[in-house]
């Protein structure tokens, strides 16, 4: 089977891509639905909801023990505390890296994903390669887009549904000890909260979350 890469990601989910856009021309011809609605939806996760959201979660978890607690326990209570909800966002489940076990979320059905926390899900994730695959040979799979991980780290892979949407939450570097929670914010990628990066880095001068 050939190698996934996040280029060959973009082109395997042009076509899903494709058959939406042409059902939205036909509810749009039918007059079942308002294209400015349906635009200011996708201008909303595209511009003004993004990982941001999910690296203030992840940083708040990072410097307040009680609250990383919460967040595990119940992730939806959790982040609600911080006024992230919203679609995508009934139920989340939010699972933490440690130096054992490292954690990768995927859809196998489609692209659930939460997207109150992480914006818009990139093209691979919605890749029919990465869907199918990365439940089968995982660390394969993570090798291909780019995270190395040696034999003795267990990876487990959770799959998203309509129900239930998962978040990695990432290890705090130990570069950033000491640093303020605003100044872990742009430690954190979308990436590591999906679980194809593992190890962060310091962020370039003036940069949110990437």
């Amino acid at each position: 089977m050939a190698a996934l890469s996040r280029d060959d990601a973009e082109d395997h989910a042009a076509a899903p891509e494709v058959r939406v856009e042409a059902l939205e021309r036909l509810l749009v011809e039918r007059g079942l639905i308002d294209p400015r609605r349906i635009d200011g939806i996708v201008e909303r996760y595209a511009t003004d909801v993004g990982p941001l959201a999910g690296a203030r979660v992840v940083a708040r978890a990072w410097v307040d023990e009680a609250f990383r607690d919460r967040l595990l326990a119940d992730g939806t209570a959790a982040v609600q505390e911080l006024g992230l909800d919203g679609v995508q966002m009934e139920r989340l489940v939010v699972k933490a890296n440690s130096d054992e076990v490292h954690h990768v979320v995927c859809c196998t059905l489609c692209s659930c994903y939460p997207w109150a926390m992480l914006g818009l899900p990139p093209a691979w994730y919605k890749s029919f390669e990465y869907r199918s695959r990365v439940v089968r040979e995982p660390r394969r799979v993570l090798r291909e887009l780019g995270l190395e991980l040696p034999d003795e780290i267990e990876v487990r892979v959770w799959d998203s549904t309509a129900e239930l949407r998962y978040l990695v939450l990432p290890q705090r570097p130990t570069a950033a000890a000491g640093l303020a929670e605003e100044e872990l914010v742009g430690w954190v990628t979308r990436d590591a909260m999906i679980g194809v990066e593992r190890d962060l880095r310091e962020p370039a001068e003036g940069g949110g979350a990437r």
